[in-house]
């Protein structure tokens, strides 16, 4: 079997990053775009940056359906599985993105094994992990922590990174215990770093967000922090990583709260309407009673998670650069590309 790998979702903002370091390191390429039209303006893109897309081929092919995936996962060596459904704005139903999340993980993994691929390496979140009721203050996350689908404040995107993760393991561990080895899932937190090729999308919002000056405070959130070079990085070495098989890998630096994060931007960029202090708890969660934005975060509040993730950097020897500078690279690329307009 040649070293084809499969990236699914190839215009997503972690997914062009793991094909630019594959073909990089001399992959050849296949990549799922719903359509193919839209999908090259991403090739274009790579190229731009000094990518050789020259053994990258885009397919269409959609989580939703099963056209198009037998096909995709042929001849493919390694698989990455990193499309999605993401959304700008959480659906109110929080079941409405698990059906989309789900199938799409078991036509990904199903054909993919079927076909004899050595590795399948699936992006799931931390958001799979940290959605603990009763949780306080700061809490240690371990790759066996998973979060509730059952519990009522985890949103729809939560809820779906966690019930297609559970599908996932439940799948392979039926099949047989060294069917497992052949999965291994990616469990990023917030994924920060450059925009370089213009899709960052919801990623970057809370940069943007903050950059703006949308809000003059902000609610008291942590987030587990990773340069999604770095993410990148993992989800390459997660191929051929022999300990690596049948673990959750998690991508993630440092844990900030959003104050310091907008404390790093202010410092950089002095000129910009940065939000200064935290909104008291109570104060988000009847803001959060009429804005869909911040009922995701509502069962963040208060909390530091701490990752216990040394052991990804002894997996993969990809050691996550600090926290600022992902912030800070993904600040200066959206100036430069004027998603961000100061002054």
């Amino acid at each position: 079997m040649s070293d084809l790998v499969l990236v699914t979702g190839l215009s997503g903002f972690i997914a062009s990053h793991v094909a630019a370091q594959l073909l990089a390191k001399g992959y050849s390429v296949r990549g799922t775009v719903r359509n193919k039209a839209k999908g090259q303006k991403i090739v274009d893109k790579l190229a731009a940056h000094g990518t050789d897309v020259s053994k990258l081929d885009l397919v269409e092919a959609d989580l939703g359906s099963d056209s198009g995936w037998e096909a995709a996962v042929q001849d493919c060596r390694y698989i990455q599985h990193i499309a999605s459904p993401f959304p700008l704005e959480a659906p109110s139903n929080r079941e409405a993105l698990v059906p989309e999340a789900r199938a799409g993980a078991m036509r990904v993994i199903e054909h993919g094994l079927g076909a004899g691929a050595e590795r399948i390496v699936m992006t799931s979140s931390m958001l799979a992990m940290t959605g603990q009721k009763g949780a306080r203050g700061k809490i240690t996350i371990t790759e066996k922590d998973w979060s509730d689908p059952e519990w009522k404040p985890l949103q729809a995107y939560a809820v779906s990174k966690t019930r297609a993760e559970l599908s996932a393991w439940a799948y392979v561990e039926k099949q047989s215990q060294t069917e497992r080895t052949r999965l291994t899932v990616v469990n990023p937190g917030l994924v920060c770093g450059p925009d370089t090729y213009g899709n960052g999308g919801a990623s970057l919002e809370l940069i943007q967000g903050l950059m703006r000056g949308e809000l003059p405070k902000v609610p008291k959130v942590a987030f587990p922090i990773v340069d999604v070079r770095d993410c990148a990085a993992i989800h390459v070495a997660a191929m051929t990583s022999k300990p690596a098989g049948g673990r959750r890998l998690m991508a993630t630096g440092q844990t900030l709260w959003i104050k310091d994060i907008a404390q790093i931007l202010a410092a950089a960029y002095p000129k910009a309407k940065l939000p200064k202090g935290e909104l008291p708890n109570f104060m988000v969660k009847l803001v959060a009673l009429f804005d869909d934005r911040l009922k995701s975060i509502v069962p963040d509040l208060g909390k530091f998670y701490d990752a216990d993730s040394g052991y990804v950097t002894t997996m993969t020897q990809v050691m996550p650069r600090p926290a600022k500078e992902a912030i800070l690279a993904s600040a200066k690329s959206m100036i430069a590309n004027g998603s961000i307009k100061l002054g």
